[in-house]
């Protein structure tokens, strides 16, 4: 009784993550392999049709691109913050900034793209009226995939130096001090010391941002143009449009495909992880 009181606690928790995990979870699953005359593999063999391959393969490249942008630039970010003051105020409204700023997405985060940089953009409009600059002479680019990569580029950043900047603090300096008092240079102490066991953490929130950059989609429906539309966006049209007989379950055979991605980035990230706790933790 004493512990089944003590788990009681938990309940909350695996009641979200039932009703908002598992159980979607089980939906596409399911339903990946339902037809109209019951269990078919027919779902999952039309994910080898061209427009589906080519709406990952897009996917696949802005979350590798906008996860490798977010944690260069985040990590040298996460590591001035590590090299200033600790508890100064530098650092707390960094971290602050960022923790909001890396939830900050969707339909807000869209709007204030198109109203800095769009079309009638008050950035767009000073440089091209004042300076003579047309940042679209080449095209529309923002409602493209060269768009939304600098729009997700712009939460990916935050995101990795709140993911990242634990792993910094884990650096000792005696460490360095050690190196030092070896003759070992900056260099050998980045190379042989900081650097293999900072990468597993790197590494680690690299594919943390893939993760979070596949699975994006209110920025995505209310800013990409539908002529280059990313996995997300052809699971709407799929759900939401009139579908060819036989596919109705096709959108959630898409789905299933991207929970095996995620599912495996994610599992490269544990094991990530766990390496990183190992001297860091």
């Amino acid at each position: 009784m004493r512990n089944a009181r003590s788990l009681l606690g938990t309940v909350p928790f695996f009641a979200y993550v039932a009703i908002f995990l598992v159980v979607p979870t089980l939906v596409v699953v399911i339903g990946a392999f339902a037809g109209d005359g019951g269990f078919t593999t027919a779902n999952l063999s039309a994910l080898g049709d061209q427009y589906i391959l080519a709406a990952f393969g897009r996917s696949i490249v802005l979350s590798a691109v906008t996860a490798a942008i977010g944690a260069v630039l985040g990590a040298l970010l996460a590591y001035a913050l590590v090299t200033a003051r600790p508890g100064g105020v530098l650092r707390r409204v960094v971290t602050a900034a960022s923790g909001v700023l890396a939830q900050f997405g969707g339909v807000t985060l869209a709007f204030a793209f198109l109203a800095t940089i769009g079309l009638s953009g008050f950035v767009t409009v000073f440089l091209r009226d004042h300076l003579g600059i047309d940042i679209y002479a080449g095209g529309v680019w923002l409602f493209e995939l060269p768009g939304l990569a600098l729009v997700y580029t712009y939460f990916q950043i935050p995101l990795m130096v709140i993911v990242f900047l634990p792993a910094l603090d884990g650096i000792r300096p005696q460490w360095r001090e050690a190196t030092e008092s070896l003759g070992g240079s900056t260099r050998q102490y980045w190379t042989r010391v900081a650097g293999p066991l900072l990468a597993p953490a790197f590494l680690g929130s690299t594919l943390l941002l893939f993760a979070n950059a596949f699975s994006a989609y209110a920025t995505a429906a209310a800013l990409v143009s539908q002529g280059n539309p990313i996995i997300p966006l052809q699971i709407r049209t799929a759900l939401t449009s009139e579908v060819v007989l036989g596919q109705q379950n096709l959108g959630k055979a898409m789905a299933l495909g991207m929970v095996v991605v995620v599912s495996v980035v994610m599992s490269l990230y544990a094991l990530l992880q766990r390496r990183t706790a190992r001297w860091l933790g």
